[in-house]
């Protein structure tokens, strides 16, 4: 008599989320969401805003702040420089994507061990005006010695940096904004991803740079923890989402998330509308009530730029005037009901600030009505006085 082994069951299926469920979970995570109650208390200091946003862009300063003063509980654009310049619980450094980031202080650590682990792709220079490994160390080495405990705009850091390692690191080959560059140059995002360089106060007009002396954390266990943060606050999301997020090989994040699923740390569901993605063991929790409501981003928001299927935050002719064909970032924009509705743009003369809203399609009376408390908010953040202007409905890139 033959005995015959029980049948293995079947793996259950992945849970499935529906985007709208997934950007109403982002939006609470990023206290983004126009329904107070669908979110914890909102953030108390800055700090707490940038590590739930994972970095706020900060090309721009002031976007950054208003960033910041979103997700905060009665922040203003001096809180989050308190906190820069004279707590020193941010730090203004080179972040995602080589771009110019607020990172918190704590987290450094975290954030340089894992952008290090970063993998470079093919060398983008000209010949004859790039670096050796060994010639890349020495740069890096040379700019984290040259501003620990010191103050530098680039032109004092880069005789410093060309005195302690050779005039070749001074070869004027790299192409600027209407001028040639020293070669040295091209690794000064590096220094910042492996923690020997950040930004300190402007003397003047000019930027200024300083070692923040910070250790990296290993490499793979940073790079971990980054990713489990990265789909604690964007998820669900898919190797190539965070890929494009890092500025990173997709075949290389494609095995960081294998790995992290084989350890079980992250867990595979299925986007009713996209597929499959990935998100933190076990936080498979979300949302069923649609988005209601209005909410003003600035420019190079982080919520914008990291929350994908893009297709599905820009729908129809958002896709067009607000993203630019692909490009997140170059424009503020306006959430209705948690997707773009339209662009807006603010100036400012003294403590008054013209707002001008585009909406996509008309706004209803409680719309409008949500957008002024919108705009007052945006005012109190940066510390002016608003006064609201509803352009024109817009349709199309050149409206």
């Amino acid at each position: 008599m033959t005995t015959r082994s029980p049948a293995t069951a079947p793996a259950p299926a992945p849970p499935t989320v529906t985007w709208a469920g997934a950007n109403a979970r982002r939006l609470a995570r990023q206290h983004l969401h126009p329904d107070a109650a669908a979110t914890a208390s909102p953030f108390a200091a800055p700090g707490e805003a940038v590590a739930a946003m994972l970095g706020a862009h900060a090309q721009v300063l002031s976007a950054a702040e208003l960033s910041v003063g979103l997700r905060g509980d009665g922040l203003t654009r001096t809180d989050v420089r308190t906190a820069l310049w004279t707590d020193r619980t941010l730090v203004k450094t080179f972040g995602p994507r080589g771009t110019v980031h607020l990172l918190p202080a704590a987290d450094l650590p975290l954030w340089t061990g894992a952008l290090s682990a970063v993998p470079t792709g093919p060398n983008p220079f000209p010949k004859n005006a790039r670096m050796t490994p060994d010639q890349v160390e020495a740069v890096v080495g040379a700019v984290g010695d040259a501003l620990t405990g010191a103050e530098l705009t680039i032109d004092e850091l880069s005789d410093e940096v060309v005195a302690r390692t050779g005039p070749w690191a001074g070869d004027l080959v790299m192409p600027g904004f209407q001028a040639m560059w020293p070669r040295w140059r091209q690794v000064l995002h590096l220094a910042g991803h492996r923690g020997a360089l950040a930004y300190a106060p402007n003397r003047g007009r000019k930027a200024t740079y300083t070692n923040p002396g910070c250790t990296p954390l290993p490499g793979p266990g940073a790079m971990a923890a980054l990713i489990e943060r990265y789909l604690y606050a964007y998820g669900p999301a898919t190797p190539a989402h965070f890929a494009r997020w890092l500025a990173a090989p997709k075949r290389w994040a494609a095995e960081q998330f294998a790995a992290l699923a084989a350890s079980g740390a992250i867990e595979e569901v299925t986007l009713a509308e996209d597929g499959p993605a990935w998100v933190v063991a076990g936080d498979t929790d979300f949302p069923d009530a649609p988005v209601r409501g209005v909410r003003l981003l600035p420019y190079f928001d982080a919520f914008a730029i990291a929350s994908w299927p893009r297709e599905r935050l820009f729908p129809g002719a958002a896709w067009e005037r607000a993203l630019g064909g692909g490009q997140a970032g170059n424009f503020p924009v306006l959430l209705v009901d948690g997707v773009v509705a339209g662009v807006w743009h603010q100036r400012r003369s003294g403590r008054r600030i013209a707002v001008t809203v585009e909406p996509l399609k008309p706004l209803s009376a409680l719309r409008l009505r949500d957008l002024e408390e919108q705009v007052e908010r945006v005012a109190a953040i940066t510390e002016g006085t608003a006064e609201l202007t509803v352009g024109p409905v817009t349709v199309g890139p050149h409206a």
